[in-house]
């Protein structure tokens, strides 16, 4: 199943803008695009979402966050032989 940004909103009971300023931040590298720009979320990225909600919750800034994401997108490869 997919979502928009209003219906992943309200199901994560954030604001519509505040998902547009993670996409902008970088925080939402996983999240894919229709033909027309808009943003299709699905059951996966909502996990994403909830665990940036609670890395936020505990007052981690947004640059900590991008740079946790960055890490668990790109995997093993970043582990020195």
């Amino acid at each position: 199943m997919t979502y928009t940004v209003g219906e992943i909103a309200k199901k994560l009971n954030i604001t519509p803008s505040a998902l547009r300023y993670y996409d902008k931040e970088g925080l939402l590298p996983f999240v894919e695009r229709s033909s027309g720009g808009i943003r299709i979320f699905c059951e996966e990225d909502m996990d994403w979402l909830e665990l940036i909600e609670c890395m936020k919750r505990t007052g981690m800034p947004i640059k900590e966050i991008k740079h946790f994401i960055d890490c668990c997108v790109e995997g093993d490869s970043r582990i020195n032989d």
